[in-house]
């Protein structure tokens, strides 16, 4: 293992800088800095490094394998039992771990589809039932910008159903949206679509205000069109890391 004090020095210095980014972004964009969230992007490295974002400020961490996930949140209560990180779910979910996400994740960014959204809302429910989990789900739509299916996503002319479905299955808020711009496409065109499609989804579910948009290449064209939920992993932590086992 590396050393943890040069390790924290490191990721201090990845942080002040991403910050900066954020912040300047924010400017030139007529925004408050704290209209904008970062959720540091924890997959492949290990729980030490969550634990040191925890001690420089962090207080949202995303992940995208629910088999990593779990047992990184028990790790990282270990190691700082008394920091309390929020732990969102970033990646394609399949609806067999819906029973399993929903005991580590206070926020699933991933959700595309009716039946997905179902099989968490009952899980949500059993879980609470047995005493594993206290509140609601928390919820944010995931938006196709290419209708690529491979990539995941819910079809732009599907996004109203899909959101009247979610206020009613029961022990799910919906929060938003989630998108990731598509491969090779012109970043701001894309996040200006998704920022009409937020404005369209607020009018019948005002409380769904988050827009999950922008990640270490393009978070400043995301914050231009409103994002209010940055994921960054590789500006903030580096090349691919070692996931604690």
């Amino acid at each position: 293992m590396s050393d943890p004090e040069a390790r924290k020095a490191e990721l201090a210095k990845s942080l002040a800088a991403l910050q900066e980014r954020i912040a300047a972004a924010c400017a030139a964009a007529g925004r408050a800095r704290d209209e904008v969230r970062l959720v540091a992007v924890t997959k492949t490295f290990p729980a030490l490094d969550a634990a040191l974002l925890a001690d420089l400020g962090v207080t949202d961490v995303g992940e995208n394998r629910d088999q990593d996930a779990g047992p990184k949140r028990a790790e990282v209560a270990e190691l700082r039992p008394e920091t309390a990180l929020r732990w969102h779910m970033v990646g394609r979910l399949q609806r067999n771990k819906a029973r399993s996400v929903v005991r580590w994740a206070d926020e699933v960014q991933s959700v595309d589809s009716e039946r997905l959204a179902d099989a968490l809302a009952k899980a949500v429910h059993v879980a609470r039932d047995t005493g594993d989990r206290e509140h609601p789900l928390d919820v944010l739509i995931q938006v196709s910008l290419d209708d690529d299916p491979a990539r995941g996503g819910c079809p732009l002319a599907d996004l109203g159903r899909l959101a009247d479905h979610l206020t009613h299955v029961g022990d799910l808020r919906l929060r938003g949206l989630m998108a990731v711009a598509p491969l090779g496409a012109d970043p701001a065109e894309a996040f200006a679509r998704l920022a009409r499609a937020g404005e369209r989804l607020r009018e019948d579910h005002p409380n769904a205000a988050e827009v999950s948009a922008g990640m270490s290449h393009d978070l400043e064209q995301a914050i231009a069109h409103g994002s209010t939920c940055v994921r960054v992993g590789t500006a903030l932590l580096g090349g691919r890391g070692l996931a604690s086992p």
